[in-house]
C-alpha cells in the first residue's frame, strides 16, 4: 500500500466515531480492497472492548477486506447492531455475496445475538440474499428486531429466499421457546412484485410481531397487496404500514380496508401513489369509521380519488382525536372539489391537518374509462378467512336450512316485473336471501331493478317499498365496510361515482330515488349511510336532471338525517 494511501486512510480513521458501544466509520468513503488496506480499521475493531454496534455505511469493502474484518468480528460476541448499508459501491455483483458470507460466518462463530441488521442500498440482487441466508437462519438472528434491506434489487427470487429464511428462523427459535419477534421490516425498491410480496406475507403471518412494514415501490399489484393485507391481520401490534407507489386498485384496497378496521395500534398509513381510486377510498373511510382509533397520518395522494370520495375520507379522519396529517394531494378533485375539501376541514377546525393540494389533477373527463378489467370484482374476493367470510358462511348455512328459492323468485330476479312482484306476495321476504353483502354489485343491480317498479298506485307502492325495505335492512345491517361497499356499488351503477372497469349502468327513474327517500327515513338507514349518499347526490344535479323532483325529495330526506348527528 502506497504511503500516500496509508496517510489518507489514517486521516480518515481519525474521524471515527466511538462511544456508547458503537464504532462508526460512516461516510468516510474508504476504499477497502486488500487485507493491508483494512489493517488499521481491523485493529481498531479488534481492540474495541464491548463492541455492540458497528457502522460501515458509506464505504466500499472488497472480498479480501471483508475477510479480514470478519476475523476480528469472530471475537465480538456482544455485537448486536450491524449498520452495513451502502458499503459495496463499485463492487462487482459477484463479489458481494462472498463478502457477506465471510461477515455472516464471523457473527455466527462469535455467537453474536443481533437486534438490528441494515444492508440497505447495496445492489446485491438475489445472490446477495443468498449471502446472508445462513446468517438469517442461525441463532445469531433469533433475536433480530429490525431488518432493513431497502433498495437492494432482491427481485422475486431474493424475496422468496428471504421469506424462507425468516420462516425457518422463526421455526427454529420457536422450538427453543424464544421465537423470532421481528418488529421493523424495510424492503422498498426491490422489485419484489406479487410473488416476492406473497412469499414474504406468509413469513409475516407466521411471525405475527411486526410493528413497522415499509415496502414502497416494489411493483406489487392487487394480488400481492391482498396477500400482505391477510398477513397484516396477524400482526396486531402494527403501527406503520408504508406501501407507497404500488398498485392497489379496488381489490387490493378493499382487502386492506378489511384488515385495517381490525387493527387497533396503527398510527401511520402510506398508500400514496397506489391507485386506490374512489371506491377504494370510500372503503378506507369505512375502515376509519370502524377502527384505527389512534391513527395519526394518512397518505392517499396520487390515487385518482374524486371529490365525493375525498370528502368521505375527510369526514372519517376528522373524528380521529390523534390525527395530525391527511394527504390527498395529486388526486382528481378539481378546483371546486379542492375548495370543498378545504372548507370541510376548516368547518371542523382541522385545516392544519390537510396537506397541500397543489398537484391536484383536476376532475376526470366523463369519457375516461378505467381498463383494469382484471380488477373488476366485489368484496367476496377479499373475504378469505376473515370476519366477513364468517358472516357469509352463516348466511350460506341459513340458506341450507331454509326452503329452496322458489321458481317464482328466480323468475322474478331474471326479469323483474310489477305483476311478478305482486304475485310473490309473502315470498317477497325471502328475496334478502338472494342478495348478499358479499356481492354488492349484484345486490345493487337487484335493488335498482325492484325500485324501478315503483309507482304511486297503493298496492304496487306497498309491494315495492316492502321489498326494498327487507333488502336494504339486510344489506345495511352488517359492518360499515360491507354497507359502504354496497352503497359504492349502487352509486357506480347509478352513474354517480366513477368505478373501475366497464360498469353496467342501470337506467335511472324517479321511483328508484323515491325508494331511497323512503329508506333514508327508516331506522336501519344510519347517519353514516346518509352522509355517504348525500355527499354524492348533492354533487350530481346534472346526472339526475331527469329525476329532479325525486332528487330534491331524496336530498331533503338525507339532509334531515344528517342533521340529527349534529
Amino acid at each position: 500500500m502506497a504511503s500516500d494511501d496509508i496517510a489518507q486512510l489514517t486521516d480518515a480513521l481519525s474521524n471515527t466515531h466511538v462511544g456508547d458501544g458503537e464504532l462508526s466509520y460512516k461516510g468516510l468513503g474508504l476504499k477497502l480492497d486488500s487485507a493491508q488496506s483494512v489493517e488499521e480499521l481491523a485493529r481498531e475493531i479488534d481492540q474495541y472492548q464491548g463492541l455492540r454496534a458497528l457502522c460501515l455505511e458509506g464505504n466500499t469493502v472488497g472480498v479480501e477486506a471483508a475477510q479480514s474484518i470478519a476475523k476480528v468480528l469472530e471475537k465480538k460476541k456482544q455485537l448486536q447492531r450491524c449498520y452495513w448499508s451502502d458499503m459495496f459501491t463499485g463492487r462487482l455483483r459477484s463479489e458481494i455475496p462472498t463478502a457477506l458470507k465471510f461477515l455472516g460466518s464471523a457473527l455466527m462463530s462469535a455467537e453474536a445475538r443481533l437486534t438490528e441488521l441494515d444492508l440497505s442500498d447495496n445492489a446485491f440482487g438475489p445472490d446477495g440474499v443468498k449471502g446472508i441466508e445462513q446468517l438469517l437462519k442461525s441463532p445469531s438472528c433469533y433475536t433480530l428486531r429490525e431488518l432493513r434491506l431497502n433498495n437492494c434489487g432482491m427481485g422475486i427470487g431474493g424475496g422468496k429466499i428471504l421469506a424462507e429464511a425468516l420462516s425457518e428462523c422463526h421455526k427454529k427459535s420457536l422450538a427453543l421457546g424464544a421465537p423470532l419477534k421481528l418488529r421493523v421490516f424495510v424492503a422498498g425498491r426491490n422489485r419484489l412484485e406479487n410473488e416476492g410480496a406473497s412469499a414474504l406475507a406468509k413469513a409475516f403471518e407466521i411471525m405475527g410481531s411486526l410493528e413497522e412494514v415499509h415496502m414502497p415501490q416494489n411493483g406489487i399489484n392487487y394480488v400481492g397487496v391482498m396477500s400482505l393485507a391477510s398477513a397484516m391481520r396477524h400482526n396486531p401490534e402494527l403501527r406503520v404500514l408504508n406501501l407507497n407507489d404500488n398498485t392497489f386498485t379496488k381489490r387490493g384496497t378493499l382487502a386492506m380496508a378489511q384488515t385495517l378496521k381490525c387493527l387497533r395500534n396503527v398510527e401511520v398509513i402510506n398508500f400514496g401513489d397506489c391507485l386506490v381510486r374512489s371506491e377504494g377510498a370510500i372503503a378506507l373511510a369505512a375502515a376509519l369509521t370502524e377502527g384505527l382509533p389512534i391513527l395519526k397520518e394518512l397518505n392517499l395522494s396520487y390515487g385518482e380519488i374524486t371529490e365525493g370520495a375525498a370528502l368521505m375520507v375527510a369526514q372519517a379522519v376528522m373524528a380521529k382525536p390523534h390525527m395530525e396529517k391527511v394527504d390527498l394531494n395529486g388526486n382528481c378533485l378539481g378546483e371546486d372539489g379542492c375548495e370543498a375539501l378545504r372548507e370541510a376541514m376548516e368547518n371542523m377546525d382541522k385545516e392544519d391537518m390537510l396537506a397541500s393540494l397543489s398537484d391536484d389533477e383536476g376532475e376526470p373527463d366523463e369519457g375516461d374509462d378505467d381498463d383494469d378489467d382484471d380488477d373488476e370484482g366485489d368484496c367476496s374476493d377479499e373475504c378469505s378467512d376473515h370476519d366477513d367470510c364468517e358472516i357469509v358462511k352463516e348466511k350460506e348455512d341459513r340458506r341450507k336450512d331454509s326452503p329452496q328459492s322458489s321458481a317464482e323468485i328466480v323468475s322474478f330476479l331474471n326479469c323483474p316485473t310489477a305483476e311478478k312482484l305482486v304475485q310473490l306476495a309473502k315470498m317477497r321476504t325471502n328475496l334478502y336471501q338472494e342478495v348478499e353483502t358479499s356481492d354488492p354489485n349484484k345486490a345493487a343491480s337487484v335493488f335498482l331493478k325492484v325500485a324501478s317498479l315503483y309507482s304511486e298506485e297503493s298496492e304496487m307502492k306497498a309491494a315495492v317499498l316492502d321489498t326494498t325495505d327487507v333488502m336494504l335492512k339486510h344489506l345495511l345491517s352488517g359492518t360499515v365496510l360491507q354497507s359502504y361497499c354496497f352503497l359504492s356499488a349502487l352509486l357506480v351503477k347509478m352513474g354517480l361515482l366513477k368505478g373501475e372497469g366497464k360498469a353496467e349502468l342501470v337506467p335511472l327513474a324517479s321511483g328508484q330515488l323515491l325508494c331511497l327517500e323512503h329508506a333514508v327515513q327508516q331506522d336501519y338507514f344510519s347517519q353514516h349511510h346518509a352522509s355517504l349518499l348525500h355527499t354524492f347526490i348533492s354533487k350530481s344535479r346534472e346526472a339526475l336532471r331527469s329525476c329532479s323532483g325525486a332528487r330534491e325529495r331524496l336530498s331533503t330526506a338525507l339532509e334531515n338525517k344528517c342533521l340529527k348527528q349534529h
